[in-house]
């Protein structure tokens, strides 16, 4: 009885320690996982901004005689690529941006009076990007990777938009809300940047 007690004894202080080490609920899990997970996207866009700011990449060259063959671009989709590239700076950073000041607030880095100032200007950005993406007239061969980008910056609005939410009624389950529709946006963007721009997303 005073082993098999003593063990339980032993058993209930290490629960306790475990919850005083990991005092997270369910909730608390995801956003850590969250906040883990935009730290691996926004270290790589920051990574991919320092070697692409500055410089507008090449349109993507065919692939190598190991790989399919891409045929190269024609005059018109190379022009379309590059009127399409620094918009696509200015959505990227203002993306990285957002997720940099979602991780700053949930450690407490950051207030939320300056968080809502990146999510308002990430937005203006967004919107301003769409209206200069539907402006231009991409030639029917990219016209899907077009309505693609356009699909991504909506997504983007759409997760601003939701983050909004929480300046109103204090509720930080808005971030967690957000997370996915920038999520699906960033793999968006990077499935019409592979194709674009082979520089700035090269083959895995």
């Amino acid at each position: 009885m005073g082993r098999k007690g003593a063990a339980s004894t032993e058993v209930l202080r290490g629960t306790g320690a475990l919850h005083q080490l990991w005092p997270l609920g369910v909730r608390g899990a995801a956003l850590v996982a969250i906040v883990l997970a935009l730290l691996a996207v926004v270290a790589f866009g920051v990574t991919r901004e320092a070697t692409t700011t500055g410089r507008a990449p090449s349109p993507a060259l065919p692939r190598s005689e190991t790989g399919p063959q891409r045929p190269a671009f024609t005059r018109a989709e190379e022009a379309y690529i590059q009127a399409l590239w620094p918009i696509h700076g200015e959505v990227e950073r203002s993306a990285v941006r957002v997720s940099l000041g979602n991780i700053f607030y949930k450690i407490n880095e950051m207030g939320k009076v300056d968080l809502k100032a990146r999510v308002d200007g990430a937005l203006a950005i967004y919107r301003r990007a769409e209206e200069r993406i539907r402006a231009l007239q991409p030639p029917p061969s990219v016209e899907s990777a077009h309505e693609d980008y356009l699909a991504a910056v909506a997504l983007l609005q759409r997760a601003a938009l939701e983050v909004q939410k929480m300046f109103d009624d204090g509720n930080d389950e808005h971030l967690l809300a957000a997370y996915p529709l920038s999520q699906e946006a960033t793999n968006k963007i990077r499935e019409v940047g592979a194709k674009f721009w082979q520089d700035e997303f090269p083959p895995n």
